[in-house]
């Protein structure tokens, strides 16, 4: 399992109770109506397409969790690069828990894994710089623990993982503050008297904002906001190294590159989580 905070066995089996829950509910009535409980069967995990799988470890969790009795052989390991016909992993045991737990280990890796491929796929187009790839908040709700270990499976970086352990003032905040540099004020005097020590990150406009920033001081972070190339050059140029640069706002894959080049040490693309193709994956019987 990866060294993530966010991630731990805890709260992964939490996730895992509830969505059994959510797809079990009463009881799988289609296998407890045709298949005895006794009856052994075995599967085994089938990629259907290139790319980078991810979801190994979590679905060992979830027949284990189910049925601790099964019997799981994983085959590949989480980040590995898989071709069509590989298999990933094997289970054996009580057929009754394999069809039970089959579609949730599948929504599982199939996501994860359709996640993995995109970072890794847009991670090596800026390869070539010292930029690094990042995803964001616009994850699907009560799953973003799993799409973001996803993403760390591809390659890519996590942004903070939610509104408590990171500080981001975005436009808005700064437009309801009265400016970047109220905004910025009102936060380290608030994360002070709370006895807070989180990071802060500010996300500018223009280069005025940057400016401004710069000359308020005492930040972690600056964003570059829908900037375009000119202007990114001009903002890396202006803050010299004194504090990292996210550009946001608006990335694609075709625009990454030159995103990437303009100098800038991290890019978030929150298409990473919420707008990617799911990998083609089965778990048959055999």
């Amino acid at each position: 399992m990866e060294n993530l905070p966010y991630l731990s066995a805890k709260k992964i089996h939490e996730f895992i109770r509830l969505a059994l829950l959510e797809d079990v509910g009463t009881g799988d009535h289609s296998t407890l109506g045709s298949i005895s409980k006794d009856q052994f069967g075995q599967a085994h995990l089938i990629i259907k397409e290139s790319g980078i799988i991810a979801g190994l470890a979590l679905a060992e969790m979830i027949f284990y969790q189910f049925d601790r009795d099964l019997q799981v052989e994983i085959l590949l390991k989480d980040g590995d690069e898989v071709n069509p016909g590989d298999i990933g992993l094997i289970v054996k045991g009580s057929a009754a828990s394999i069809l039970t737990t089959e579609r949730l280990v599948l929504n599982c890796m199939q996501r994860m894994s359709g996640i993995a491929t995109k970072t890794h796929q847009l991670s090596q187009l800026i390869s070539h710089t010292k930029a690094r790839l990042m995803d964001t908040r616009k994850t699907t709700p009560n799953f973003r623990m799993i799409e973001k270990w996803a993403v760390v499976l591809g390659g890519g970086l996590n942004h903070r993982f939610a509104l408590y352990d990171m500080v981001m003032l975005k436009d808005n905040h700064v437009d309801f503050a009265g400016g970047i540099t109220k905004a910025i004020l009102n936060t380290k005097n608030y994360l002070q008297k709370e006895g807070l020590d989180l990071k802060i990150e500010v996300e500018t406009r223009n280069l005025d904002e940057v400016r401004e920033v710069l000359l308020v001081g005492g930040i972690d972070y600056i964003m570059l906001d829908n900037m375009d190339y000119e202007t990114m050059r001009k903002a890396v140029k202006m803050v010299g190294g004194k504090y990292p640069l996210e550009a946001s706002g608006g990335i694609t894959e075709e625009t990454l590159k030159d995103v990437a080049e303009c100098g800038v040490d991290y890019i978030s693309v929150g298409a990473l989580t919420h707008h990617v193709r799911s990998m083609d994956i089965s778990l048959k019987a055999f």
